[in-house]
């Protein structure tokens, strides 16, 4: 199937001449979209700059665990990471990741660094398009005169800039690239009819035309600001819930009664992607000249969930005779969401380091986690089940699939030592409670009554 080849092509007869895609970034969301690209049109080139991912993709091996390896091999993209190799292509998807600098503002340095590759490629009549969350206006004020610096040529006369915001959704495969909408945007009305066409191609769905690549990109970030916010409400409200004595599933499940209501779950909201929009709409804002006072208000809330699990976890010890400081805590998932393994804005990492503060011995475990990645990203080193004994608090942070029965199995074993406060001597306390004495579920994923008895139980 040819690109393009039903495309308009302006003040030609002519049909418009073959191109080939590259998708530049390999990582969560750019492999999708490449294997989604491949599937329609045989010979997409899949590059990425880190030789050891293409290496281990080549071999059948996704690094962030979502697409097999049977997948991998029978697909027909060709896997790069030599530069030279986009030579070839004049349709360019870009999907490198942006971050936040350490004092929480924009880094754009890994799409800068893809737009100067690109640029070095670049042959007129060819069309980029990010993929990237960013703030509005970047795609045009900073990619744009990159390629233009690299390549030497004029965007929108030699070369055009198209937007299509990512939407992947990592362990949800209800939910994939060719089952969402797809919104898309361009510079010109002619290189928006190619991209939407293109991407008609690939996503079953349907796309969405915006009326400009601003437009695209601030939609973006306000999907994920949404989320955010929505969920900081629910935070706020599980913190209040916990002091009146309420059970905040069941506040949820009587309001959700109601046709209008949007229920959100409570819990430690991480990962690469949902709490950076609330910055970069903070730093649009900024830019704009206005002080911005809810896109951030959310994210605080969400920021400070791990501190007040840790202290939670403090306070339900206690309440069975047990003191943090000491404590055997077992930590159960570590990436940013259950059943993926990416570990990237880990809020679960915080939350270790919250109670390693306190005095804890924290045990991590989690089965789908990269145990270099962990310590490479956090410093942790993960703990395989049977090195999860003697303990006196489980919490089941990220529940994979799996997580649920290990963290029953664990709050009914008996450990071979107690640390009672008033005890630090080494010694057993008599009549002590064998087996974990308290059991914390951050998102509601174990039924109450399951757990088993004498041990205490609390949910987000």
């Amino acid at each position: 199937m040819d690109l393009y080849s039903d495309c308009v092509q302006s003040g030609a007869s002519k049909p418009a001449p073959r191109r080939r895609v590259a998708v530049v970034g390999l990582g969560t969301v750019g492999l999708p979209v490449a294997l989604a690209f491949a599937r329609r049109f045989p010979g997409t080139l899949g590059f990425d700059r880190d030789a050891e991912r293409v290496r281990r993709l080549r071999a059948g091996v996704d690094p962030a665990g979502q697409v097999g390896a049977g997948e991998l091999r029978a697909s027909s993209l060709q896997l790069v990471a030599e530069p030279r190799a986009l030579l070839d292509a004049d349709f360019f998807v870009v999907a490198v990741a942006t971050r936040l600098t350490p004092d929480r503002r924009p880094d754009l340095r890994d799409l800068e660094e893809a737009s100067r590759v690109i640029g070095a490629a670049l042959r007129p009549g060819a069309i980029v398009v990010y993929e990237s969350t960013v703030v509005p206006g970047t795609t045009e004020e900073v990619c744009g005169p990159i390629l233009e610096r690299a390549s030497g040529l004029r965007c929108g006369a030699d070369f055009t800039l198209g937007y299509s915001p990512e939407r992947v959704n990592p362990g949800d495969p209800e939910h994939g690239l060719e089952r969402v909408v797809k919104v898309v945007a361009a510079q010109d009305a002619r290189t928006l009819d190619v991209v939407a066409r293109c991407y008609e191609a690939v996503v079953e769905a349907g796309v969405h035309r915006a009326p400009s690549i601003r437009v695209a990109e601030t939609a973006k970030l306000l999907e994920n600001a949404q989320r955010d916010l929505n969920i900081a409400l629910c935070n706020e409200l599980a913190q209040l819930c916990t002091r009146l004595g309420v059970d905040t599933q069941a506040v949820l499940d009587a309001a959700s009664t109601k046709w209008n209501f949007a229920r959100h779950a409570p819990g430690l909201v991480g990962g690469p992607c949902l709490g950076l929009s609330p910055h970069y709409l903070a730093a649009a804002a900024r830019q704009a000249g206005m002080s911005p006072r809810l896109f951030l208000a959310g994210r605080r809330v969400n920021d400070a969930m791990a501190a007040f699990v840790a202290e939670k976890t403090r306070e339900e010890l206690e309440a069975a005779g047990l003191a943090l400081a000491g404590a055997r805590v077992a930590v159960l998932g570590l990436s940013f969401k259950e059943n993926v393994a990416d570990l990237r804005g880990s809020r679960a990492a915080d939350l270790v380091s919250e109670l390693c503060a306190a005095g804890a011995q924290v045990l991590v475990h989690d089965p789908l986690a990269d145990r270099g990645q962990a310590a490479e990203l956090h410093g942790i080193e993960l703990v395989a089940e049977p090195g999860l004994t003697a303990l006196d608090a489980v919490i089941l942070a990220v529940p994979h699939r799996g997580l649920e029965a290990l963290a029953l199995r664990l709050a009914s074993a008996a450990p071979s030592r107690r640390v009672l406060a008033g005890a630090r001597a080494g010694r057993d306390e008599p009549g002590a409670r064998p087996g974990v004495a308290v059991l914390l579920d951050l998102k509601a994923a174990v039924a109450r009554a399951d757990v088993p008895a004498g041990v205490r139980y609390w949910r987000l």
